[in-house]
Protein backbone atom coordinates (compact mmCIF):
# COMPACT_ATOMS: atom_id res chain seq x y z
CA UNK A 1 0.00 0.00 0.00
CA UNK A 2 2.93 2.34 0.57
CA UNK A 3 3.74 2.03 -3.12
CA UNK A 4 0.26 3.27 -4.10
CA UNK A 5 0.50 6.17 -1.65
CA UNK A 6 3.63 7.36 -3.41
CA UNK A 7 3.05 6.40 -7.06
CA UNK A 8 0.12 6.19 -9.43
CA UNK A 9 0.28 2.78 -11.08
CA UNK A 10 -1.76 0.54 -13.36
CA UNK A 11 -2.72 -2.96 -12.22
CA UNK A 12 0.05 -4.61 -14.24
CA UNK A 13 2.73 -2.42 -12.68
CA UNK A 14 1.37 -3.03 -9.17
CA UNK A 15 1.42 -6.76 -9.81
CA UNK A 16 5.08 -6.62 -10.94
CA UNK A 17 6.07 -4.55 -7.89
CA UNK A 18 4.35 -6.95 -5.50
CA UNK A 19 5.91 -9.96 -7.22
CA UNK A 20 9.35 -8.40 -6.95
CA UNK A 21 8.85 -7.66 -3.24
CA UNK A 22 7.58 -11.18 -2.57
CA UNK A 23 10.52 -12.63 -4.51
CA UNK A 24 13.02 -10.67 -2.41
CA UNK A 25 11.29 -11.61 0.84
CA UNK A 26 11.11 -15.28 -0.13
CA UNK A 27 14.77 -15.28 -1.03
CA UNK A 28 15.57 -13.86 2.40
CA UNK A 29 13.25 -16.18 4.37
CA UNK A 30 13.71 -19.30 2.24
CA UNK A 31 10.06 -19.55 1.15
CA UNK A 32 8.66 -20.48 -2.25
CA UNK A 33 7.40 -17.40 -4.22
CA UNK A 34 4.77 -19.39 -6.18
CA UNK A 35 2.82 -19.99 -2.97
CA UNK A 36 2.07 -16.25 -2.79
CA UNK A 37 0.81 -15.82 -6.37
CA UNK A 38 -2.87 -16.13 -5.40
CA UNK A 39 -2.39 -13.61 -2.59
CA UNK A 40 -0.80 -11.12 -4.99
CA UNK A 41 -3.67 -11.54 -7.48
CA UNK A 42 -6.21 -11.06 -4.69
CA UNK A 43 -4.44 -7.93 -3.43
CA UNK A 44 -4.36 -6.39 -6.90
CA UNK A 45 -8.05 -7.23 -7.44
CA UNK A 46 -8.94 -5.60 -4.10
CA UNK A 47 -7.00 -2.46 -5.02
CA UNK A 48 -8.79 -2.26 -8.37
CA UNK A 49 -12.18 -2.82 -6.73
CA UNK A 50 -11.48 -0.15 -4.10
CA UNK A 51 -10.50 2.35 -6.79
CA UNK A 52 -6.89 2.65 -5.64
CA UNK A 53 -5.73 1.38 -9.02
CA UNK A 54 -7.40 2.67 -12.16
CA UNK A 55 -5.67 1.90 -15.46
CA UNK A 56 -7.76 4.43 -17.42
CA UNK A 57 -6.99 7.28 -15.02
CA UNK A 58 -3.30 6.35 -15.01
CA UNK A 59 -3.12 6.13 -18.82
CA UNK A 60 -4.87 9.46 -19.38
CA UNK A 61 -2.79 11.27 -16.77
CA UNK A 62 0.52 9.81 -17.89
CA UNK A 63 -0.25 10.46 -21.57
CA UNK A 64 -1.07 14.12 -20.82
CA UNK A 65 2.16 14.52 -18.85
CA UNK A 66 4.26 12.96 -21.60
CA UNK A 67 2.62 15.12 -24.28
CA UNK A 68 3.36 18.27 -22.25
CA UNK A 69 7.00 17.15 -22.18
CA UNK A 70 7.06 16.87 -25.98
CA UNK A 71 6.70 13.11 -26.43
CA UNK A 72 5.22 11.79 -29.67
CA UNK A 73 2.10 9.63 -29.77
CA UNK A 74 4.32 6.62 -30.53
CA UNK A 75 6.54 7.34 -27.53
CA UNK A 76 3.49 7.77 -25.29
CA UNK A 77 2.09 4.43 -26.49
CA UNK A 78 5.41 2.69 -25.88
CA UNK A 79 5.76 4.11 -22.37
CA UNK A 80 2.21 3.15 -21.40
CA UNK A 81 2.61 -0.37 -22.80
CA UNK A 82 5.85 -0.77 -20.84
CA UNK A 83 3.95 0.09 -17.65
CA UNK A 84 1.47 -2.72 -18.28
CA UNK A 85 -1.52 -0.77 -19.58
CA UNK A 86 -3.80 -2.77 -21.90
CA UNK A 87 -3.63 -2.30 -25.67
CA UNK A 88 -7.08 -0.72 -25.96
CA UNK A 89 -6.30 1.86 -23.29
CA UNK A 90 -2.89 2.55 -24.81
CA UNK A 91 -4.45 3.20 -28.21
CA UNK A 92 -7.13 5.41 -26.69
CA UNK A 93 -4.80 7.44 -24.46
CA UNK A 94 -2.09 7.95 -27.08
CA UNK A 95 -4.50 9.06 -29.82
CA UNK A 96 -3.75 12.66 -30.80
CA UNK A 97 -4.76 15.14 -33.43
CA UNK A 98 -2.29 16.44 -35.96
CA UNK A 99 -2.18 19.81 -34.17
CA UNK A 100 -1.40 18.15 -30.82
CA UNK A 101 1.36 16.11 -32.42
CA UNK A 102 2.81 19.25 -34.04
CA UNK A 103 2.72 21.07 -30.70
CA UNK A 104 4.49 18.16 -29.00
CA UNK A 105 7.14 18.13 -31.75
CA UNK A 106 7.71 21.86 -31.24
CA UNK A 107 8.18 21.28 -27.51
CA UNK A 108 10.62 18.45 -28.20
CA UNK A 109 12.57 20.55 -30.71
CA UNK A 110 12.73 23.47 -28.29
CA UNK A 111 13.93 21.24 -25.45
CA UNK A 112 16.57 19.60 -27.65
CA UNK A 113 17.50 22.90 -29.36
CA UNK A 114 16.69 21.67 -32.85
CA UNK A 115 15.73 23.60 -35.97
CA UNK A 116 14.63 27.17 -35.22
CA UNK A 117 15.81 26.87 -31.60
CA UNK A 118 19.29 25.70 -32.57
CA UNK A 119 22.35 27.80 -31.95
CA UNK A 120 24.09 26.14 -34.90
CA UNK A 121 23.67 26.69 -38.61
CA UNK A 122 20.14 25.45 -39.44
CA UNK A 123 20.83 24.42 -43.03
CA UNK A 124 23.96 22.49 -42.12
CA UNK A 125 22.27 20.49 -39.35
CA UNK A 126 18.82 20.03 -40.94
CA UNK A 127 19.22 16.28 -41.57
CA UNK A 128 20.50 15.65 -38.05
CA UNK A 129 17.60 17.60 -36.57
CA UNK A 130 15.08 15.70 -38.71
CA UNK A 131 16.66 12.41 -37.64
CA UNK A 132 16.46 13.39 -33.97
CA UNK A 133 12.73 14.09 -34.22
CA UNK A 134 12.18 10.90 -36.23
CA UNK A 135 13.95 8.88 -33.50
CA UNK A 136 11.66 10.55 -30.98
CA UNK A 137 8.72 8.99 -32.85
CA UNK A 138 7.43 11.90 -34.93
CA UNK A 139 6.52 11.41 -38.58
CA UNK A 140 8.72 13.00 -41.21
CA UNK A 141 5.89 15.35 -42.19
CA UNK A 142 5.66 16.69 -38.64
CA UNK A 143 9.45 16.79 -38.26
CA UNK A 144 9.85 18.78 -41.49
CA UNK A 145 7.13 21.23 -40.46
CA UNK A 146 8.87 21.91 -37.14
CA UNK A 147 12.47 21.99 -38.36
CA UNK A 148 11.69 24.15 -41.38
CA UNK A 149 9.23 26.35 -39.44
CA UNK A 150 9.82 29.79 -37.96
CA UNK A 151 9.85 28.52 -34.37
CA UNK A 152 7.72 31.31 -32.92
CA UNK A 153 4.45 29.34 -32.95
CA UNK A 154 3.55 27.74 -29.65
Amino acid sequence: MHYLERYSAPAGQLQRVLQRKVMMSCRHHGDEPQSFAALIDETVARCVAAGLVDDRRFAEGRAATLRRKGQSARAVAARLAAKGVGRELVAEASRTTEDEELAAARIAARRKRLGPWSRRDRAENRQKDLAALARAGFTMTVARAVIDGAGDES
